[in-house]
């Protein structure tokens, strides 16, 4: 997914009213300010209650429903690869949402109201989430080499010292 592909996702849904955060690889990419590796898809977080309208506002796009797992997640995806990972969340009155059976246990996963950032894609500013939520959303899996550079990537910048399984070994 290109960056230009992942701004496209975000125009048509802003465009439709719709809130929308970059979570997963592009999410990390907007906190860091540049895309530091290739990515397959584009994770978003959107409102559960506004899934169906998620999926009217991307449809120009030619991004269709093929993998329905709601109330925890879906994916979207294009005739030519373009895919969208979608992370519904539903919110309470102070703002805290939460991923219904996404915890690793099947819980439910919680997205803190301080949770909700702002990053850059191609020199915008976009909503994403933040590099706190990013490395507590990462832990409970074992992780696989592009999520430990993500992960570092993200404490170096941020200046995080990374949780199991992702702390980085002392040398000496």
């Amino acid at each position: 997914m290109l960056a230009v592909q992942v701004l496209e996702v975000l125009d048509a849904l802003e465009a439709c009213g719709l809130r929308v955060w970059l979570d997963g690889g592009w999410g990390v990419d907007a906190l860091l300010g540049t895309q530091t590796r290739v990515h397959e898809d584009v994770d978003i977080v959107v409102e559960l209650d506004q899934f169906d309208d998620v999926c009217r506002a991307l449809e120009p796009l030619d991004l269709s429903l093929v993998e329905d797992f709601l109330p925890t997640r879906a994916v979207l995806r294009s005739p030519d690869g373009r895919q969208v990972d979608v992370h519904p969340v539903t919110f309470d009155g102070d703002g805290v949402g939460s991923q219904r059976g996404a915890g690793p246990d099947g819980s439910d996963c919680p997205y803190p109201s301080v949770g909700f950032g702002q990053g850059r894609v191609l020199d915008r500013s976009v909503p994403c989430l933040t590099a706190e939520l990013q490395i507590e959303h990462h832990r409970g899996y074992e992780p696989r080499e592009r999520d430990r550079r993500d992960m570092t990537a993200l404490a170096t910048v941020f200046d995080f010292e990374l949780p199991p399984p992702y702390e980085i070994p002392s040398h000496g």
